[in-house]
């Protein structure tokens, strides 16, 4: 079993994986000033019993970034992954700087790449199992992405330098996330990679439409749910004949990952869908159980 979260924190995103594994990941930080002590407290519960902790930046805007400070001083951030870039800022915000320093950071960085393979992230041993990560994106010598780098490096909107990053549980869902990577990108580098089939995606962009999802990928991934973002109602996409949740209305979503599915609970006690088996699990989490989605060969 494993658990995965994202949290309800407005127009942003933070993600974080309790692993079947001795691995806890966050993914991403995006944390208010009123709600980082409470939101520390629980990462530092959910992972006070594993012995690697990961920190997977899929990019240093604001929104995915802010109190990343106040996150590295109250725990630590020894293991930092992102993609090797040279990002600038014109603002640069205490987060940025940590964000660069942890970037730059020899004994804490690892740079992400399609393919890369990590001891404990994808790679077990006699010591403990990996924790089911895996990089489908960048191709770090794809030309639209060189671009992109080099746009981030001279201070323009790094969305399109995110990695792709894909959870998988042995027998259980698949999860994939894509950062902001915005439509027009993802079009050019549509063919450049396919992607697995998918149990649950993370629309990109916060499901705006900026961020739509090609339909080849979609074709490939035919995705049993859908988890649609925060951004404000008038831009998202609501990802017609998908299943999707939506975090605006539903708060908090927590998957609890087992064999054969995840069963879906979310903070909102009145968010209901009718897509989802119903097996008559008890609310937990601090949640309200909505069903389960059962996993596919």
């Amino acid at each position: 079993m494993s658990i995965v979260k994202s949290l309800s924190v407005g127009d942003g995103d933070m993600f974080y994986i309790r692993h079947n594994s001795d691995s806890f990941t966050i993914l991403d930080c995006c944390m208010l000033d009123d709600d980082r002590v409470d939101i520390i407290r629980e990462l530092r519960a959910q992972s006070s019993d594993k012995v690697i902790v990961r920190f997977i930046s899929t990019h240093p805007d604001d929104d995915h970034i802010r109190n990343l400070a106040y996150l590295h001083a109250q725990m630590n951030l020894v293991n930092f992954y992102c993609v090797e870039n040279e990002a600038t800022k014109e603002d640069e915000t205490e987060d940025f700087m940590q964000y660069c320093a942890l970037r730059d950071d020899t004994g804490r960085r690892f740079y992400l790449f399609r393919g890369c393979t990590r001891r404990w992230m994808n790679v077990s041993d006699a010591e403990r199992d990996q924790a089911g990560i895996q990089i489908l994106w960048p191709i770090t010598t794809n030309e639209y992405y060189r671009e992109a780098l080099a746009r981030a490096r001279d201070g323009d909107n790094p969305n399109n330098i995110c990695p792709i990053v894909r959870y998988s549980l042995e027998g259980g869902p698949t999860i994939l996330w894509m950062g902001d990577l915005e439509a027009d990108f993802m079009d050019n580098i549509v063919n450049a990679i396919e992607i697995p089939r998918t149990d649950i995606l993370f629309a990109p962009h916060h499901g705006r439409d900026t961020g739509m999802v090609p339909t080849d990928w979609l074709e490939q991934m035919q995705p049993g749910l859908i988890i649609i973002g925060e951004a404000p109602s008038e831009y998202l996409n609501y990802y017609q004949g998908y299943n999707s949740i939506t975090q605006n209305s539903a708060g908090d979503i927590t998957s609890d990952c087992v064999a054969g599915g995840a069963h879906i609970y979310v903070s909102d006690p009145d968010y209901e869908v009718d897509f989802l088996n119903n097996e008559q699990k008890t609310n937990s989490y601090g949640s309200y159980y909505i069903g389960t989605l059962t996993t596919r060969a």
